[in-house]
C-alpha cells in the first residue's frame, strides 16, 4: 500500500489520535440527549433533502446517533467500538485510521445522496469491524458473555448477510452498499485480490506437482494376477505380456513363459 505511505508522509499531521474514543464520547452524549427528547434524533440524522436546504451539520452528526434505546446495549456497543478503535489505531496509527473513517463517512453520504438509500452510521461502524477482523482474525469474543467465538467467524457471518442483500437487492441498493463500504474496498480490496490469486496459483502448482511426482510408496510394477509388487517382494521379476498387462514370473501366461524359456 505504497500510496498510503506517500499520503501519510505528506499529510500525517492530519491524523486524529484517539478518534474512535472521541466518537464513543459523542455517541454517549447524543444517546442521553435522545433519551431526554426523542425528537432530537430527527435533527441529527442523515437526511439529504434537509442537507440541501442548509442543514449541513447532518453530514457529521448522524455518526453519533445511537442505534438502540437500551442502556445495556449502548454500553456494550460503545465498549466494543472503543475496543475496535484501540486495536485499529495500534495496527494502523492515527492517520490511517482517521483516513479510513472519513472515507467511510464520504461513502455513506454518497450512498444517501445518489442512490436514495438512508444508510445510518451502522454501515460505517460495520466497516470498522471488518477492518478489525482483517488485523485480528483470531481474537476471541464472548457472544452473550457465554459463547467464545473468533472475530473472523462473526465477520464471515455478517458478510454473508451483506452478500445476500447485495444479490437479492435492487441495483440502487447494490451501488449504495458498495459506496457505503468503499473505505474497506479501497484499503483491503487489492490485498484480497492478491491473496485470492496467490491461493489459486499455489493450488495449481500443488496439483501439477502431484501429477508429475510419484510417491515413494507407489510401486512401479504390479502383477495383474496376484497383485504382488517389487515393494512386497524385492526378489520378484516382472514381465509385460502381449495383452499389455504386467505379471510376475509365477503368473506370466504360458505362451509368454514358453517364449521366455526358448529365449533362455
Amino acid at each position: 500500500m505504497t500510496w498510503l505511505d506517500r499520503l501519510e508522509r505528506r499529510l500525517g499531521f492530519l491524523g486524529i489520535p484517539g478518534l474512535i474514543r472521541i466518537v464513543v464520547g459523542f455517541n454517549a452524549l447524543v444517546f442521553m440527549l435522545v433519551r431526554l427528547n426523542a425528537d432530537f434524533r430527527f435533527a441529527l440524522d442523515l437526511d439529504p433533502g434537509r442537507i440541501r436546504h442548509g442543514e449541513i451539520w447532518r453530514l457529521v452528526t448522524y455518526i453519533f446517533l445511537p442505534q438502540t434505546d437500551s442502556f445495556l446495549w449502548i454500553v456494550l456497543f460503545l465498549w466494543f467500538l472503543w475496543f475496535i478503535g484501540q486495536g485499529l489505531e495500534q495496527a494502523w496509527g492515527a492517520f490511517r485510521l482517521t483516513l479510513y473513517f472519513f472515507v467511510g463517512m464520504i461513502g455513506t453520504t454518497i450512498a444517501a445522496f445518489f442512490f436514495g438509500a438512508r444508510f445510518s452510521n451502522s454501515m460505517l461502524y460495520a466497516s470498522l469491524f471488518y477492518a478489525f477482523a482483517r488485523f485480528y482474525p483470531d481474537q476471541v469474543i464472548y457472544l452473550f458473555f457465554i459463547l467464545p467465538v473468533k472475530i473472523k467467524w462473526v465477520a464471515w457471518v455478517s458478510g454473508a448477510f451483506l452478500i445476500f442483500g447485495f444479490v437479492v437487492g435492487s441495483t440502487s441498493y447494490r451501488m449504495a452498499l458498495i459506496a457505503a463500504l468503499s473505505n474497506y474496498l479501497i484499503f483491503f480490496g487489492p490485498e484480497i485480490i492478491y491473496e485470492a490469486r496467490h491461493r489459486s496459483e499455489v493450488a495449481m502448482r500443488r496439483k501439477r506437482y502431484v501429477r508429475q511426482s510419484r510417491s515413494e510408496a507407489e510401486p512401479l510394477h504390479k502383477c495383474a494376477v496376484c497383485g504382488a509388487t517389487e515393494l512386497s517382494d524385492p526378489n520378484l521379476d516382472f514381465r509385460v505380456a502381449r495383452d499389455g498387462e504386467e505379471y510376475c514370473m509365477a503368473h506370466l501366461p504360458r505362451a509368454e513363459s514358453a517364449v521366455q524359456g526358448r529365449g533362455d
